[in-house]
């Protein structure tokens, strides 16, 4: 397979500014998982958390397996790099998603899932050697501001269960692993040939909790349209757009995809679930957004293209 060594390029993509097809790409991605928990809560209204972990990879796989270039091999000498990353990116994260919705609203899992960037960041430079721009790492931390704003206001009027916090937080760290580890894999194969591995194994990896689930679970119409929309959807369309964006802007900014995911849920919330937002929640979205911004910079002026880590003066 000396082909697939030739193509892969220099880990150089942190340094480019978002394209066009980037930000649909996006767009796609955090639109799509920003409505997946409002469809998770739905599914649960009649099935196990186990049968919807199992389904949301199975699903996916379904709607990528027509896809030539889904079909692609992996080289041997990846596929242990393809098994951590079906653990960490969809195994794991997507038992703790329904799991810890029994006992937290999905608009509270959606902000708590905001905190991607950060962990990104912080496996990416400890784990991976990423060289991460202040003017990201600002990005990062007007973020958090934004997040607290939107999360605040909810916490404070109860509905959160300590237990479903701390699950939401390890799918939210083992994403932080994932995100790093597709990024070579997917610039050496191609998104969909990774996804589609991925998915293999994520799906047999949770099928015994998914039988397990089909025993505690009753029929629903509802509940199986929900399923579609998070299976095919949030793990095949939606995973498609974030593997292939990850290899064109990189590990760290292809993870700012969660910070508009609160925006989305908010936008559900108010045309679909007739919700009210506070002053609060808007100026913490807006603040959001712009730390999503700040995050695909990659310079503003000189004084702030130096890596973290080098010797510069400022």
């Amino acid at each position: 397979m000396e082909k697939g060594r030739e193509i892969t390029p220099e880990p150089i993509s942190e340094e480019k500014n978002f394209e066009k097809r980037d930000w649909f790409l996006l767009l796609t991605a955090a639109g799509i998982w920003g409505s997946s928990f409002l469809f998770m809560d739905v599914a649960l209204e009649s099935e196990h958390p186990g049968l919807i972990t199992w389904l949301r990879p199975t699903l996916g796989l379904f709607a990528l397996i027509w896809f030539p270039s889904a079909r692609r091999p992996v080289e041997s000498v990846d596929r242990w790099s393809v098994v951590l990353l079906a653990i960490t990116w969809v195994a794991f994260p997507f038992t703790m998603f329904p799991l810890a919705q029994q006992w937290i609203d999905s608009s509270i899992t959606g902000m708590l899932n905001s905190a991607m960037p950060i962990m990104t960041l912080v496996i990416g430079v400890l784990g991976f050697g990423v060289l991460i721009k202040r003017i990201q790492i600002l990005g990062i931390l007007v973020g958090i501001v934004g997040i607290l704003f939107i999360g605040l206001p909810t916490v404070s009027g109860g509905g959160t269960n300590a237990l479903g916090v701390l699950f939401v937080v390890l799918a939210v760290t083992s994403y932080g692993v994932g995100v790093n580890v597709a990024g070579p894999l997917q610039r050496k194969y191609g998104s969909l040939a990774v996804l589609s591995k991925v998915l293999i194994v994520a799906s047999i990896l949770t099928m015994p909790f998914g039988i397990y689930g089909i025993t505690e679970s009753t029929w629903s119409m509802k509940a199986f349209g929900a399923n579609l929309a998070v299976g095919l959807g949030g793990t095949g369309i939606a995973y498609a757009a974030a593997t292939t964006l990850v290899g064109s802007v990189g590990a760290v900014r292809a993870s700012i995809v969660t910070y508009l995911i609160p925006v989305m849920a908010a936008l559900l919330g108010v045309f679909v679930l007739d919700e009210k937002l506070s002053f609060w929640e808007l100026f913490g979205v807006a603040v959001l957004l712009g730390g999503a911004w700040l995050t695909t910079r990659t310079e503003i002026k000189s004084l702030l293209k130096s890596d973290i880590g080098k010797n510069k003066n400022t």
